[in-house]
């Protein structure tokens, strides 16, 4: 039976590795600089609430090493960066949901994953981006606040909103097919506030992604 359970959650982390590498194929939408936004996250995420922060670490891994070795044209400082970001983000959220098992405990996990990957993100694209743009640090540190900054809380919320909206339809056709069968969160918050919550972060994150492209 232990084996059986452990051939199904293989198959779910690769699943769930090819809908996020297929996120990222389809939709990487421009910000700001050379900087895109690809959804990824919220598939990976959702991988981490369902199976822990460990599952979430080898989706992240395996998207971040075959998008280097496909469609990417950064390399593996690319790759490093997108891992670094992806596990910032899904590991962290993962990691409280598994000690916090309720509605309350994602939203919770998503909120201090969102101030992790802005943290970690930064700094990181100040040791790491001036190799990969061939500049200084100096020019780095210049679009830390007005161009780094703002797209981390941008992909951080975004990613934020579309786990809280699409977690309970993703895992309820995963139930269906019994690809997962781990158990429903524990009461803790409304499913219509929690919806409400994912509505409202979706719409301010379009809003700051309009003004940062200069749309309003």
């Amino acid at each position: 039976m232990k084996k059986k359970s452990s051939a199904k959650k293989i198959v779910l982390i690769g699943m769930l590795a090819a809908i996020a590498y297929i996120m990222v194929f389809l939709i990487r939408i421009p910000v700001v600089v050379f900087l895109k936004y690809e959804p990824k996250d919220v598939i990976i995420t959702i991988g981490g609430f369902l199976m822990g922060p460990l599952a979430a670490f080898f989706i992240s891994l395996t998207v971040s090493l075959v998008e280097m070795l496909t469609i990417s044209d950064t390399g593996p400082i690319g790759a490093l960066m997108n891992l670094l970001s992806s596990c910032a983000f899904a590991c962290t959220a993962a990691l409280i949901y598994k000690r916090r098992h309720t509605l309350g405990g994602a939203v919770l996990g998503l909120g201090v994953a969102s101030v992790v990957t802005v943290v970690v993100m930064l700094l990181w694209n100040w040791l790491i981006t001036p190799l990969y743009m061939g500049q200084p640090r100096e020019a780095v540190e210049a679009l830390l606040l007005p161009a780094f900054l703002p797209f981390n809380l941008l992909k951080a919320g975004l990613n934020s909103a579309l786990v809280l909206l699409l977690y309970k339809p993703l895992v309820s056709a995963l139930r269906k097919t019994r690809l997962a069968d781990t158990p429903a969160a524990k009461p803790g918050s409304s499913k219509i506030g929690i919806y409400l919550l994912g509505a409202g972060l979706l719409a301010t994150c379009i809003l700051l992604l309009l003004v940062l492209k200069g749309k309003i």
